[in-house]
């Protein structure tokens, strides 16, 4: 755990979440600014700073896409868009991984 970390504090219980799903290893609530009508981070309960890092732990990275599958599940979505954002270039703003589970309008291509 990452003591200055926002997301480290949400998993350990110090900052209040409306979670939607909650697995072993993730955390997934909804984000307090929204994108979408449904938007919604899953977080590793484990500090990894990006996707990158993630990635050097496949098991890390398999419960992160388990996440989303049930956050789709639970929420019901057929359709949906999901980001990884890496560095603050990419809109990261938040260094500690998470995938944006989004839904609820239609997107364009390209994003951004």
């Amino acid at each position: 755990m990452e003591p200055d970390c926002i997301f480290c504090q949400i998993v350990a219980g110090r900052l209040p979440a409306e979670f939607v799903h909650q697995g072993e290893a993730v955390v997934a609530f909804h984000d307090l600014d929204p994108q979408a009508p449904v938007h919604v981070l899953v977080v590793p309960k484990r500090h990894s700073r990006d996707i990158g890092e993630l990635g050097a732990d496949p098991e890390a990275a398999a419960e992160v896409l388990a996440g989303i599958r049930g956050v789709v599940d639970e929420l019901g979505l057929t359709q949906y868009r999901t980001v990884f954002n890496t560095g603050p270039g990419a809109g990261q703003s938040v260094f500690h991984v998470h995938a944006h589970v989004l839904s609820g309008r239609s997107f364009g291509w390209p994003p951004g």
